[in-house]
């Protein structure tokens, strides 16, 4: 019982004392706090846990130390009818603070209600927060937060085994199998979120768990997912479905006609995206052959939902790049619009050009993110270190061979019938397109038999959509309801 106490207080104050003296990353700490919080008005105590947890090879040696934060409700009686949600950003090469501080977690940035920075930095309670239904993970990827390889430098490490889509898959995989155990999670309910990258992540890990792990999911939530069958991969296909969020874009800044202009945008959308699938993708799809008539006739309509000139469009072979897209939509205003958010304005060197001089979104979130991790990891979860916390970190070269991503969710989820899926989407994401996302959506599972088993939601603002505090909520009560809708309830698994 002594020796008990002792490891206890060892953990609680000794350690962070102890690492905060170098940037050496602790192989395997925890430290735990306690905190309360109020969501939908119903206050309660919670846990929050944060340390590292090794990455061990097949010898069982350590070769990396992954940051986490665990937050667990107080006072649940029966913790194993609890969900547990594991959390991912993306990147590749991001730390897991973007939806931990923004998003899901039990405390939220300091901003605006349209999700610009206020000073000072910091945080506060998140009244949104989906602690009340599931306790939650925010996993950092090897070189991200203060996650480390180890050695951090150097030959001896085997990039080979972490930054690829399968190594990533792989590792984590294994990862998390050593985290459900320690912490006695395998009778929980699970789901896994990942935004952006994470979404190929997840899609990924969602096979990887069943196959490798036998660890089998409830849910999988793809947050802006970049798909990579279609981003990367050029065509008819992959250029055509960008229409629709130019079209929302321009709504937004007002620079659609005023036939469109006058409705809302959700009214213009489908109409968009018919256009998009019934006629822009054939047009691409003739290339050079395409007739006059129709490449004047295409051009026109193209301008007409994308508040972009028809000259413009011509010039372009009738697919405008996105980068074009985000200099020229406000250039006669003098802007450029943001990548990640297209409500974001920025101001270049000069107004001709061919694409932005910088992301004007990225650099807003960061001069509020990244004061507010340092300092509330540090101050109020008392992790302490002199690490430095990688918002974004060193995993390139990253391998993108063998994406069988999309095809390994279709597997998962025909193997097990209590596996659902929710996509979360900003109309004005510029980067990982709604439209792309409703497009893998329906491509994952071809013979339409499952197709009851997806969401999708969208919402009036961009990749992080949950910046804005209208999204925040919603996005919340989105997630909130998908995980108490896909509770097996006793029903057996199968069809």
């Amino acid at each position: 019982m002594k020796n008990s106490i002792f490891l206890t207080l060892l953990v609680l104050f000794v350690i962070p004392c102890v690492f905060s003296q170098n940037r050496s990353i602790p192989l395997d700490t925890t430290v735990i706090t306690q905190h309360s919080v109020t969501v939908n008005g119903t206050s309660f105590n919670y846990t929050a846990e944060t340390g590292t947890q090794p990455v061990w090879d097949e010898s069982g040696e350590p070769i990396a130390a992954l940051h986490y934060t665990y937050y667990t409700r107080n006072g649940v009686r029966d913790r194993k009818a609890r969900p547990l949600l594991i959390s991912f950003n993306g990147g590749p090469g991001s730390g897991s603070v973007w939806m931990h501080l923004a998003y899901t977690g039990p405390r939220i940035l300091n901003i605006d209600d349209e999700g610009f920075p206020v000073q000072p930095y910091g945080v506060s309670q998140n009244p949104y927060s989906v602690l009340d239904v599931t306790d939650i993970v925010y996993v950092n990827p090897a070189n991200t937060g203060y996650s480390r390889t180890i050695p951090e430098t150097g030959k001896e490490v085997d990039r080979s085994k972490f930054f690829g889509i399968n190594a990533d898959i792989k590792y984590l995989a294994e990862w998390l199998n050593t985290f459900v155990t320690r912490h006695n999670r395998w009778r929980s309910p699970k789901y896994i979120v990942g935004e952006s990258y994470g979404g190929t992540r997840v899609m990924g890990l969602s096979l990887a768990l069943q196959n490798q792990q036998w660890m089998y999911l409830n849910g999988v939530i793809m947050v802006s997912p970049a798909d990579y069958k279609v981003i990367r991969v050029g065509g008819p296909v992959s250029e055509a479905l960008n229409l629709p969020y130019y079209t929302a874009a321009a709504w937004h800044h007002k620079a659609l006609p005023s036939a469109l202009q006058s409705k809302d945008l959700l009214e213009i959308l489908p109409e968009s995206e018919e256009y998009t699938i019934n006629t822009l993708i054939p047009a691409l799809a003739k290339g050079g052959f395409i007739s006059e008539a129709e490449r004047n006739q295409v051009a026109e309509r193209v301008a007409y939902y994308s508040g972009l000139s028809k000259d413009e469009i011509l010039s372009r072979n009738l697919s405008i790049p996105t980068s074009y897209f985000w200099k020229a939509l406000l250039r006669d205003r003098g802007y450029t619009v943001g990548r990640l958010d297209s409500r974001y304005l920025g101001i270049d060197r000069q107004i001709a050009g061919e694409r932005p001089d910088y992301n004007s979104e990225i650099t807003s979130w960061l001069h509020s993110f990244t004061p507010a991790i340092n300092y509330y990891l540090q101050e109020e979860l008392n992790f302490k270190t002199d690490m430095k916390y990688n918002m974004f970190g060193p995993v390139r070269p990253w391998d993108n061979d063998d994406d069988n991503t999309r095809e390994n969710l279709r597997q998962a989820m025909a193997q097990n019938p209590y596996l659902n899926v929710l996509i979360q989407s900003g109309y004005y994401d510029g980067a990982t397109t709604y439209f792309n996302a409703k497009y893998t959506m329906w491509q994952v599972d071809p013979s339409g038999r499952m197709k009851d088993r997806f969401q999708f939601k969208g919402y009036r603002s961009g990749h992080m959509m949950y910046l804005r505090r209208e999204d925040l909520r919603q996005a919340n009560e989105d997630i909130r309801a998908f995980i108490l809708q896909t509770q097996a309830n006793g029903k057996s698994a199968k069809y």
